[in-house]
């Protein structure tokens, strides 16, 4: 978003191509490790991706973006908390 549409409220053009982000770049902005990242891709609790040759994936920022808002409203451990027994 350009300096002149914040001020104005403006929405940013959505008709320019998407950011896309390396995999180094998801782990900066999200603070789990590697294996978290793909554990995480392999249960349906971040977006996936998108493979742009054999072996180079990318993620659209906006998805990341997404996620990012939408991970409030769920419980990412869910079931594999332990319960603590009364004591």
């Amino acid at each position: 978003m350009n300096k002149i549409s914040e001020a104005e409220g403006v929405a940013p053009d959505k008709t320019g191509p998407r950011r896309m982000l390396n995999e180094q770049q998801v782990l900066d902005l999200i603070p789990i490790s590697r294996a978290t990242l793909y554990r995480m891709i392999k249960d349906k609790k971040f977006p996936g991706g998108t493979f742009i040759s054999p072996h180079r994936r990318v993620w659209y920022e906006d998805e990341i973006i997404a996620w990012q808002e939408a991970v409030d409203g769920f419980n990412l451990r869910g079931k594999h908390r332990r319960q603590r027994k009364p004591g």
